[in-house]
Protein backbone atom coordinates (compact mmCIF):
# COMPACT_ATOMS: atom_id res chain seq x y z
CA UNK A 1 0.00 0.00 0.00
CA UNK A 2 1.92 3.24 -0.90
CA UNK A 3 1.67 5.17 1.63
CA UNK A 4 2.03 9.57 1.77
CA UNK A 5 2.81 11.38 5.06
CA UNK A 6 2.30 15.29 5.67
CA UNK A 7 4.04 16.69 8.35
CA UNK A 8 3.20 19.99 9.62
CA UNK A 9 6.34 22.43 11.15
CA UNK A 10 6.28 25.44 13.50
CA UNK A 11 9.37 25.57 15.14
CA UNK A 12 9.94 22.17 15.54
CA UNK A 13 13.57 22.03 15.66
CA UNK A 14 14.34 20.91 19.19
CA UNK A 15 12.18 17.63 18.46
CA UNK A 16 12.62 17.24 14.49
CA UNK A 17 15.41 15.12 13.97
CA UNK A 18 14.27 12.43 16.41
CA UNK A 19 11.11 12.75 14.59
CA UNK A 20 12.46 11.99 11.01
CA UNK A 21 14.97 9.58 12.43
CA UNK A 22 11.97 7.29 13.28
CA UNK A 23 10.78 7.55 10.15
CA UNK A 24 14.01 6.53 8.23
CA UNK A 25 14.63 3.66 10.59
CA UNK A 26 10.96 2.46 9.50
CA UNK A 27 10.53 -1.58 8.73
CA UNK A 28 8.16 -0.33 6.35
CA UNK A 29 8.89 2.60 4.90
CA UNK A 30 6.31 5.25 3.74
CA UNK A 31 6.24 5.95 -0.41
CA UNK A 32 6.54 9.89 0.70
CA UNK A 33 6.77 12.03 3.75
CA UNK A 34 5.87 15.80 3.14
CA UNK A 35 7.53 18.46 5.99
CA UNK A 36 5.47 21.47 5.74
CA UNK A 37 7.52 24.36 7.49
CA UNK A 38 5.39 27.18 8.27
CA UNK A 39 6.83 30.49 9.22
CA UNK A 40 9.38 28.89 11.43
CA UNK A 41 12.22 31.40 12.94
CA UNK A 42 14.73 28.51 14.37
CA UNK A 43 16.56 25.62 12.18
CA UNK A 44 13.28 23.37 11.45
CA UNK A 45 13.80 23.98 7.77
CA UNK A 46 17.49 23.45 7.63
CA UNK A 47 16.95 20.04 9.65
CA UNK A 48 14.13 18.83 7.49
CA UNK A 49 16.31 19.88 4.42
CA UNK A 50 19.14 17.39 5.80
CA UNK A 51 16.91 14.51 5.30
CA UNK A 52 16.09 15.05 1.96
CA UNK A 53 19.20 15.35 0.61
CA UNK A 54 19.73 11.76 2.12
CA UNK A 55 16.48 10.05 1.13
CA UNK A 56 14.87 11.09 -2.23
CA UNK A 57 11.66 10.36 -0.35
CA UNK A 58 11.60 12.96 1.77
CA UNK A 59 10.16 16.60 0.60
CA UNK A 60 10.71 19.72 2.18
CA UNK A 61 7.93 22.49 1.69
CA UNK A 62 7.72 26.14 3.20
CA UNK A 63 4.69 27.58 3.40
CA UNK A 64 3.90 31.81 4.37
CA UNK A 65 1.06 32.07 6.23
CA UNK A 66 0.10 34.91 9.10
CA UNK A 67 1.68 34.53 12.28
CA UNK A 68 -1.58 34.84 14.20
CA UNK A 69 -1.57 31.51 16.33
CA UNK A 70 -5.33 30.10 15.53
CA UNK A 71 -5.79 26.45 17.57
CA UNK A 72 -6.60 23.62 14.91
CA UNK A 73 -7.02 25.61 12.00
CA UNK A 74 -2.98 26.34 11.57
CA UNK A 75 -2.26 23.05 11.54
CA UNK A 76 -4.95 21.73 9.09
CA UNK A 77 -4.24 24.81 6.99
CA UNK A 78 -0.49 23.53 6.64
CA UNK A 79 -1.72 19.88 6.73
CA UNK A 80 -3.94 20.53 3.29
CA UNK A 81 -0.46 22.50 1.73
CA UNK A 82 1.57 20.02 2.04
CA UNK A 83 -1.53 17.29 0.70
CA UNK A 84 -1.97 19.54 -2.68
CA UNK A 85 1.47 18.12 -2.98
CA UNK A 86 1.26 14.74 -2.60
CA UNK A 87 1.49 11.96 -4.83
CA UNK A 88 -0.90 9.18 -5.49
CA UNK A 89 -1.38 7.21 -2.09
CA UNK A 90 -3.70 4.24 -0.80
CA UNK A 91 -3.17 5.60 2.86
CA UNK A 92 -2.61 9.09 3.54
CA UNK A 93 -0.92 10.32 7.20
CA UNK A 94 -0.89 13.67 9.38
CA UNK A 95 1.83 13.15 11.64
CA UNK A 96 2.80 15.66 13.99
CA UNK A 97 6.64 17.00 14.30
CA UNK A 98 7.34 16.14 18.17
CA UNK A 99 6.70 12.06 18.39
CA UNK A 100 8.92 9.28 17.77
CA UNK A 101 7.93 6.16 15.98
CA UNK A 102 8.50 2.46 16.83
CA UNK A 103 10.49 0.73 14.10
CA UNK A 104 7.61 -1.31 13.32
CA UNK A 105 5.02 1.19 12.96
CA UNK A 106 3.90 1.43 9.58
CA UNK A 107 4.69 -2.11 9.18
CA UNK A 108 1.78 -3.00 11.63
CA UNK A 109 -0.98 -0.41 10.32
CA UNK A 110 -0.33 -1.26 7.08
CA UNK A 111 -1.05 -5.37 7.92
CA UNK A 112 -4.34 -4.07 9.77
CA UNK A 113 -5.67 -2.09 6.77
CA UNK A 114 -4.58 -5.21 4.34
CA UNK A 115 -6.39 -7.79 6.72
CA UNK A 116 -9.86 -5.43 6.94
CA UNK A 117 -11.60 -3.59 4.00
CA UNK A 118 -14.16 -1.69 6.57
CA UNK A 119 -10.87 -0.03 8.19
CA UNK A 120 -10.90 3.57 7.83
CA UNK A 121 -8.30 4.97 10.60
CA UNK A 122 -5.36 3.73 12.73
CA UNK A 123 -3.15 4.29 14.59
CA UNK A 124 -0.79 3.47 18.03
CA UNK A 125 -1.14 5.33 21.07
CA UNK A 126 1.09 8.24 22.79
CA UNK A 127 3.28 7.94 25.94
CA UNK A 128 4.86 10.52 27.37
CA UNK A 129 8.21 11.11 29.50
CA UNK A 130 7.09 11.32 33.44
CA UNK A 131 10.31 11.31 35.38
CA UNK A 132 12.27 8.79 32.82
CA UNK A 133 9.65 6.59 32.57
CA UNK A 134 7.21 6.39 29.40
CA UNK A 135 4.01 6.28 30.34
CA UNK A 136 0.22 6.43 28.27
CA UNK A 137 -0.71 10.25 27.94
CA UNK A 138 -4.00 9.64 29.74
CA UNK A 139 -6.26 12.84 28.16
CA UNK A 140 -8.06 10.20 26.11
CA UNK A 141 -9.89 6.52 25.74
CA UNK A 142 -7.42 4.23 24.72
CA UNK A 143 -9.63 3.71 21.31
CA UNK A 144 -9.09 7.03 20.09
CA UNK A 145 -6.82 8.02 17.45
CA UNK A 146 -4.72 10.91 18.43
CA UNK A 147 -3.93 13.53 15.98
CA UNK A 148 -0.35 13.72 16.00
CA UNK A 149 -0.18 9.88 14.59
CA UNK A 150 -3.67 9.45 12.06
CA UNK A 151 -3.09 7.19 9.22
CA UNK A 152 -5.83 7.38 7.09
CA UNK A 153 -7.43 4.83 4.53
CA UNK A 154 -8.15 6.91 1.01
CA UNK A 155 -11.56 5.68 0.88
CA UNK A 156 -12.39 7.42 4.58
CA UNK A 157 -10.18 10.17 4.12
CA UNK A 158 -11.96 11.05 0.58
CA UNK A 159 -15.32 10.28 2.32
CA UNK A 160 -15.55 12.53 5.96
CA UNK A 161 -14.08 15.00 3.31
CA UNK A 162 -10.93 15.96 4.54
CA UNK A 163 -10.24 17.59 7.70
CA UNK A 164 -11.99 20.57 8.95
CA UNK A 165 -9.59 23.59 9.88
CA UNK A 166 -10.04 24.31 13.50
CA UNK A 167 -10.02 22.56 17.45
CA UNK A 168 -11.91 19.26 17.18
CA UNK A 169 -10.77 18.15 13.66
CA UNK A 170 -9.20 15.12 15.30
CA UNK A 171 -12.36 14.41 17.09
CA UNK A 172 -14.81 14.92 14.38
CA UNK A 173 -13.02 13.07 11.98
CA UNK A 174 -13.35 10.06 13.95
CA UNK A 175 -17.15 10.61 14.34
CA UNK A 176 -17.91 11.39 10.87
CA UNK A 177 -15.83 7.80 9.93
CA UNK A 178 -18.16 6.77 12.15
CA UNK A 179 -20.85 7.88 10.17
CA UNK A 180 -19.52 6.64 7.26
CA UNK A 181 -19.69 2.85 8.27
CA UNK A 182 -15.93 2.75 8.43
CA UNK A 183 -14.13 1.30 11.59
CA UNK A 184 -11.17 3.17 13.77
CA UNK A 185 -8.62 1.16 15.54
CA UNK A 186 -5.85 1.86 17.48
CA UNK A 187 -2.44 -0.93 18.63
CA UNK A 188 -1.44 -1.12 21.96
CA UNK A 189 1.50 -2.48 21.06
CA UNK A 190 2.67 0.84 19.16
CA UNK A 191 4.25 2.90 21.75
CA UNK A 192 4.90 6.49 20.60
CA UNK A 193 6.90 8.41 22.36
CA UNK A 194 5.25 12.15 22.31
CA UNK A 195 8.27 14.62 23.33
CA UNK A 196 5.99 17.55 24.13
CA UNK A 197 2.91 16.62 26.54
CA UNK A 198 -0.78 18.23 24.53
CA UNK A 199 -1.45 21.28 26.34
CA UNK A 200 1.68 22.59 26.65
CA UNK A 201 1.83 25.98 26.53
CA UNK A 202 -2.28 25.65 26.09
CA UNK A 203 -4.06 29.10 26.91
CA UNK A 204 -7.92 29.87 28.04
CA UNK A 205 -8.45 30.63 24.52
CA UNK A 206 -7.20 27.23 23.19
CA UNK A 207 -10.08 25.81 26.01
CA UNK A 208 -12.79 28.03 24.56
CA UNK A 209 -11.83 26.75 21.75
CA UNK A 210 -12.58 23.27 22.67
CA UNK A 211 -16.65 24.13 22.97
CA UNK A 212 -16.88 26.17 20.30
CA UNK A 213 -15.57 23.17 18.45
CA UNK A 214 -18.60 20.78 20.14
CA UNK A 215 -21.17 23.52 19.34
CA UNK A 216 -19.87 22.78 15.83
CA UNK A 217 -19.69 18.89 16.12
CA UNK A 218 -23.78 19.41 17.38
CA UNK A 219 -23.38 18.07 20.28
CA UNK A 220 -25.81 20.05 22.09
CA UNK A 221 -25.79 21.71 25.70
CA UNK A 222 -25.67 18.44 27.86
CA UNK A 223 -23.52 16.64 26.14
CA UNK A 224 -20.60 19.47 25.55
CA UNK A 225 -20.93 19.97 29.62
CA UNK A 226 -20.65 16.49 30.39
CA UNK A 227 -17.51 16.49 27.64
CA UNK A 228 -15.80 19.58 29.04
CA UNK A 229 -16.65 17.88 32.42
CA UNK A 230 -14.38 14.91 31.56
CA UNK A 231 -11.87 16.88 29.52
CA UNK A 232 -11.68 18.82 32.94
CA UNK A 233 -11.22 15.93 34.79
CA UNK A 234 -8.38 14.47 32.39
CA UNK A 235 -6.27 17.49 32.63
CA UNK A 236 -6.70 18.01 36.27
CA UNK A 237 -8.13 21.57 35.44
CA UNK A 238 -11.21 22.69 36.96
CA UNK A 239 -11.14 26.10 34.91
CA UNK A 240 -11.22 23.98 31.25
CA UNK A 241 -15.26 23.20 32.07
CA UNK A 242 -16.24 26.79 32.44
CA UNK A 243 -13.92 27.79 29.77
CA UNK A 244 -15.43 24.64 27.30
CA UNK A 245 -18.68 26.16 28.48
CA UNK A 246 -18.54 29.63 27.76
CA UNK A 247 -16.83 28.68 24.45
CA UNK A 248 -20.48 26.87 23.24
CA UNK A 249 -22.54 29.24 24.39
CA UNK A 250 -20.85 31.79 22.66
CA UNK A 251 -20.39 29.99 19.20
CA UNK A 252 -23.98 29.26 20.09
CA UNK A 253 -25.23 33.06 20.27
CA UNK A 254 -22.96 33.54 17.43
CA UNK A 255 -24.13 31.18 14.95
CA UNK A 256 -20.91 29.81 14.43
CA UNK A 257 -20.88 27.66 10.60
CA UNK A 258 -21.36 23.87 11.85
CA UNK A 259 -18.68 21.10 10.86
CA UNK A 260 -21.52 18.71 10.11
CA UNK A 261 -25.27 18.47 8.81
CA UNK A 262 -27.85 18.12 11.22
CA UNK A 263 -28.27 14.37 9.98
CA UNK A 264 -24.49 13.79 10.83
CA UNK A 265 -25.14 15.47 14.16
CA UNK A 266 -28.02 13.19 15.14
CA UNK A 267 -25.82 10.42 14.52
CA UNK A 268 -23.00 11.98 16.72
CA UNK A 269 -25.05 12.54 19.27
CA UNK A 270 -26.43 9.29 19.60
CA UNK A 271 -23.01 7.43 19.34
CA UNK A 272 -21.68 9.87 22.08
CA UNK A 273 -24.71 9.22 24.49
CA UNK A 274 -24.14 4.95 23.70
CA UNK A 275 -20.76 5.76 25.11
CA UNK A 276 -22.25 6.93 28.03
CA UNK A 277 -24.83 5.28 28.94
CA UNK A 278 -22.49 2.11 28.25
CA UNK A 279 -19.86 3.08 31.06
CA UNK A 280 -22.80 4.24 33.71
Amino acid sequence: MKISIVIPAHNEAAYLRDCLNSFVEQTYLPNELIVVDDNSFDDTFTIAQSFALKHNWIKVLKRNSSDEHIPGKKIVDTFNYGLEHASEYDLIGKFDADIVLPSNYFELIVNQFQANWKLGMCSGLLFINKKNNWTYENISDKSHIRGPIKLYHKACFNKIGGLRPGVGWDTVDILLAKYHEFETLTIPELQVKHLRPTGHGYSSKNYKAKGIAMYKMRYGLVLAKIAALKMAWQANSPSLYFQAVFGYIQAYLGKKTRYVTKEEGKFIRSYRWKGILAKV
